[in-house]
């Protein structure tokens, strides 16, 4: 008696079997791995709060706010100086930066499902 297994059949267990070790391999809900990326990063400019910019302002209006008034008067224009000055040098300096940023690139990683 011969006992040979038809071709169609052995193809098909083989098939089979291929497909279960498939199947099992993407089938653990639990599983995690590792992601990474190239992310482009803003780089945080040096003087964030605009200090300087402020300061150089302040005092370039205070000299010109100096130059006007007479009595109290020039004491007005001097602290109004001041104060429109360091708001302009600061609104003047933080335009300079938000027009010239400067980036870097970071590689970032993460635990991903699936």
């Amino acid at each position: 008696m011969n006992k040979r297994m038809p071709a169609s059949l052995g193809l098909m267990g083989m098939l089979m079997a291929m497909s279960a070790g498939v199947a099992m391999a993407q089938d653990y809900p639990g599983a995690t791995h590792e992601v990474c990326r190239r992310v482009r990063v803003a780089d945080q400019p040096r003087d964030n709060h605009q200090i300087a910019g402020t300061l150089v302002g302040a005092a370039a209006g205070g000299l010109v706010g100096s130059k006007f008034g007479g009595g109290s008067g020039k004491t007005l224009t001097t602290v109004g100086g001041v104060v429109a000055g360091g708001y302009a040098g600061k609104k003047i300096q933080e335009n300079h930066q938000d027009n010239n940023v400067t980036y870097h690139y970071e590689q970032r990683c993460y635990q991903a499902q699936g």
